[in-house]
């Protein structure tokens, strides 16, 4: 039933009890309220509430409101099949009355307006509302400031919404609008940054008093009319206009804005600190019109020289020299606002002035070193003024080293020289000296060509921590952290020295000298170049500074930090962690208690443990006592921590069950968490599969005797309800389970070998490789089956329950199902591995006993199939590709008949598949054998009429490979 006018009371009673804290007010209300959003009129209501007179001072009532009307919006604007939704009449007046409603005077219900009309516009310009854009340039003229503004909010949602549309007719529709309203909001701009600074002028002269008050009234909406004005601009010269980077053609709107924009800058620049002191309001406003754009200008890749080589015929006009042409304008407009000698004296300023800690910043230090650790990285560039001041200074380094390489490297001899190692008093020499290192260590990159660690180490940096005096701390915390910063150059004899300068740091008795060094030893073991030989000497006394300092840390990020290094190591070396095994246990076990209800550390613990048992290898067993309590919490869904924990705890699994030496039993009865966790969706399914194989390998008879039921559940729930790729990987799971028990498990996962049934006969795939790929490797399950369990093979394609599934699977059986798979197997040969192709040809070869007419017609494909697998060798000859090996999750080196590195599950499969009966069973034989049988069967007139269709070529190599005349 529609809502019409005289429901608009009910209406407000039910968003004012939607509002209630009462619990038993709230929720009627708020269900009554969610019936009413697909009726008809209940859009056209709440807009009469949102925009009533009368209801000003009811802002909280207003702004639920417009929730719910945009919600509606969202949900009912577009038609939708399952509702009568938004009617077109209701559109008309809902799309008219939001223009009504423009000069709205609260603020935060004028924003809800814009977004609204945003919202409709993106569904409905220009088809719908093409007059939209003309109703709003109607009100600009006569408009006042509050109206302008508010028509600015709109114009500049809608405009922001529409650029992100990518149709071509869509982007033309914006350029479009772009062109007739450029010229109308520069116009207004440049008027309102010309009040602006008179009046900003006048501020100066009369700071306080009633003078200041009646010049602030309404310049604040001025200003923002402004900020709204550019970012409008902002959008039309991006989205609107065509790229003079890719155009190679001065766009004339780029060409006036940009020098504008940059005098603007120059323009507020003066008025930054006055503000800062006298009124935050337009502090504030000054800083986001400057920090609006003289950093993105100064990173944007399309107006930076690029590095070419010569360039053939480079006298001919072509679009890369059009390019260095607008490259060069736009160098020459941003160099007359940052001239050479400007860009080297704000660095030197930012190096001097704001990269030199003050004593607040020593004294906050010194109170909380943990906290002033990590305030240094979590502090963003827009908060504080020496993180903004290393950004400007990155970008600016980044677009001028050439110019700047020189006047760091002046600063930093210039900071050595003024300040050595021996000082130990805090002098603004030895606060520029730690400035001066900031620099180099922020541009390491850039400066690695003319500055030589090595030297810079040998002489500066290693002098520097011979001093232990409590005051060189701040020294000693910025050399922490240059080490970790110049990683990509310490190579070679200077290694060790290096490291053994970070683990002494280590030791200092600074908390944020030692976090510090912490993160920079990360870094060191983490890089490429790291060397196990180098840093074996340090390892003890490092794991036991990492125990001592997670003990003495309380922050979150320091925990997680000291965690990390310890994963690290234990990842990088892990054969000499395994002396040290039984107090890292001790340390697991204490950190896991410890972080209890603090699951995002318990992460860190479970990503570390992994690393651990990795490195302990068949002497994982020495960590069970403290890995099942952990893994036992993890895995089960029903843990309050599941939602954090289960996928890493899934991850430790895997890697517990790779590297067991053997199957116990707390690890068996871990298995049906597996069917809880992929009952409920495939959201693990890799590593899912990588667990049933090692179930499948290590826990042979024994498993498959007390888990076969759900271990079936499981494959039959995977199969039929995953994609391709993940089919694909479930595939070599179910092959492997019917090699090792041909005769137990078939049986247990007959509704999976049926799918396999209907996979083969569905068809369908040649255009799709995946598909193809699914049906072959299907095929050679049902193969191997032939083989290996010739009885229940021949049980499972006679089952009536497999002609039901086929008819569901829109199969028409029309024949035997047995010709149809013989089809699949002579269509799909190329398409599977050599051992799978060896299992296609015993299949076949098998078959040819059967007392089966039609199969006598296929005799001399089946006998071609053959001879080509004989001919082409097995895998005896070094090619053996079979896909057992796609679900391996770690690498292993093969050194004679010994496999180095290589986890006992890996071991294990390759036993396994050494030992597979297909390698054991000679091709030649079963295929003479069962061609005497077919002869006998059929009779030797039909049979060598069978025979002769073969060509004379393949029969005559088949003839020797039997060896028969």
């Amino acid at each position: 039933m529609a809502l019409s006018a005289s429901d608009l009371s009910t209406l407000y009673t039910l968003l004012i009890n939607a509002l209630s804290a009462d619990q038993n007010i709230r929720m009627p209300a708020e269900v009554a309220l969610s019936q009413c959003e697909g009726k008809p009129g209940f859009c056209s209501c709440l807009l009469e509430i949102i925009g009533s007179k009368d209801l000003a001072s009811q802002t909280y009532t207003r702004l639920l409101a417009t929730v719910y009307f945009k919600n509606s919006i969202n949900r009912y604007w577009r038609h939708r099949s399952d509702s009568s939704g938004i009617s077109n009449d209701e559109k008309v007046y809902l799309r008219r009355k939001l223009l009504e409603h423009l000069r709205e005077e609260n603020y935060q219900i004028a924003v809800q307006i814009a977004v609204h009309i945003s919202k409709i516009a993106r569904i409905d310009y220009p088809k719908e509302w093409p007059d939209l854009f003309s109703l709003l340039a109607q009100q600009l003229p006569s408009a006042d400031t509050l109206t302008s503004h508010r028509v600015y909010m709109v114009l500049f949602r809608t405009l922001k919404e529409l650029s992100t549309k990518r149709l071509g007719v869509d982007q033309r529709n914006f350029a479009e609008i772009s062109s007739h309203f450029f010229g109308y909001t520069w116009n207004l701009w440049q008027g309102d940054i010309h009040t602006i600074l008179q009046q900003f002028s006048l501020l100066i002269q009369y700071p306080v008093g009633d003078k200041s008050a009646e010049l602030q009234d309404g310049l604040h909406l001025i200003c923002e009319r402004w900020l709204l004005c550019l970012k409008i601009i902002s959008h039309m010269v991006v989205s609107g206009f065509p790229r003079d980077s890719k155009s190679m053609q001065e766009v004339q709107p780029v060409k006036e804005v940009c020098p504008a924009l940059l005098k603007a800058i120059q323009s507020f620049l003066p008025y930054f600190s006055s503000f800062q002191e006298s009124s935050q309001e337009f502090f504030d406003f000054t800083k986001r019109a400057c920090s609006k754009l003289i950093k993105s200008i100064l990173e944007c890749k399309d107006y930076r020289q690029k590095l070419v080589g010569h360039v053939i015929n480079e006298n001919v006009i072509t679009l890369e020299h059009a390019r260095k042409s607008i490259v060069k304008a736009v160098e020459e407009v941003i160099s007359s606002v940052m001239p050479a000698e400007r860009i080297i004296l704000l660095c030197n300023i930012l190096i001097r002035r704001y990269f030199v800690f003050t004593a607040s910043d020593l004294d906050e230090w010194y109170r909380e070193p943990e906290e002033f650790h990590h305030e240094q990285d979590m502090v963003t560039w827009t908060e504080k003024l020496r993180p903004c001041a290393e950004a400007l200074y990155i970008t600016l380094f980044e677009n001028y080293k050439h110019l700047l390489c020189p006047v760091v490297l002046s600063i930093l001899q210039e900071a050595m020289n003024s300040c050595p190692a021996v000082e130990t008093q805090i002098t603004s020499a030895m606060l520029l000296k730690e400035a001066a290192y900031n620099s180099v260590g922020y541009v390491h990159y850039d400066l690695s060509g003319h500055l030589s660690f090595k030297d810079w180490f040998d002489g500066a940096l290693s002098l520097e921590l011979s001093n232990d005096h409590p005051n060189r701390r701040i020294i000693h915390r910025r050399v922490a952290l240059i080490l970790g910063q110049w990683v990509s150059e310490i190579k070679g004899d200077i290694r060790r020295s290096v490291y053994g300068a970070v683990v002494r740091l280590l030791q200092d008795s600074d908390l944020a000298v030692r976090l510090s060094a912490a993160r920079s030893l990360f870094y060191l073991i983490e890089d490429a170049n790291f060397s196990e030989q180098d840093f074996a000497d340090f390892l003890p006394t490092c794991l036991e500074l990492c125990f001592k300092l997670i003990e003495e840390v309380q922050e979150f990020d320091s925990k997680v930090q000291v965690l990390n290094l310890i994963s690290i190591m234990i990842e990088r070396l892990g054969g000499q962690i395994i002396q040290f095994a039984n107090k890292l246990v001790g340390f697991f076990e204490r950190v896991w208690e410890e972080s209890s209800g603090e699951s995002l550390l318990q992460i860190q613990v479970l990503l570390a443990l992994r690393n651990f048992v990795v490195a302990l290898g068949p002497q994982s067993p020495m960590c069970y006592s403290i890995l099942f309590p952990i893994l036992q919490r993890g895995i089960d869904i029903n843990n309050p921590d599941e939602l954090n924990l289960l996928e890493d705890s899934i991850v430790l699994w895997e890697a517990t069950l790779s590297h067991a030496p053997s199957m116990v039993p707390e690890l068996l009865k871990f298995f049906p968490h597996l069917f809880s966790i992929m009952e409920r969706n495939f959201d693990h399914l890799q590593v899912g599969l990588n667990i049933i194989e090692c179930y499948i390998i290590l826990g042979g008879s024994d498993f498959l005797n007390q888990h076969a039921s759900i271990l079936a559940k499981l494959l039959d729930g995977i199969v039929g309800n995953v994609n391709d790729k993940g089919l694909l990987s479930t595939l070599p799971i179910i092959e492997l389970l019917v090699q090792c028990f041909p005769r137990d498990a078939s049986p247990l996962i007959d509704r999976v070998l049926q799918k396999m049934v209907v996979i083969c006969l569905s068809g369908g795939e040649d255009q799709d490789p995946s598909k193809t790929a699914i049906r072959a490797h299907s095929g050679a399950i049902l193969a191997r089956l032939v083989v290996l369990n010739t009885s229940y093979f021949a049980h499972l394609i006679s089952e009536a329950s497999l002609l039901v599934m086929l008819q569901q699977g829109g199969v028409k059986v029309e024949r035997s199902i047995l010709l149809y798979l013989v089809d699949v197997w002579l269509d799909k040969v190329d398409n599977v591995a050599i051992l799978q192709k060896k299992t296609y040809a015993l299949a076949l070869s098998i078959l040819l006993t059967l007392r089966e007419p039609q199969l006598l017609d296929k005799v001399d494909l089946i006998l071609s199939l053959c001879a080509s697998v004989i001919a082409g060798g097995t895998e005896e000859n070094g090619k053996d590709d079979s896909s057992s090996d796609e679900t391996n999750s770690s690498g292993f080196h093969m050194e004679g008949n010994s496999f180095m590195g290589a986890t006992t599950k890996e071991l294990r499969r390759r036993q396994i598949k050494c030992s597979d009966p297909i390698k054991q069973l000679s091709l030649e034989n079963i295929l003479r054998e069962n061609l005497q049988a077919c002869a006998a069967l059929h009779g030797d007139a039909s049979f060598n009429e069978a025979v002769g269709r073969l060509h004379p070529t393949v029969l005559a190599q088949l003839r020797q490979a039997l060896k028969i005349g």
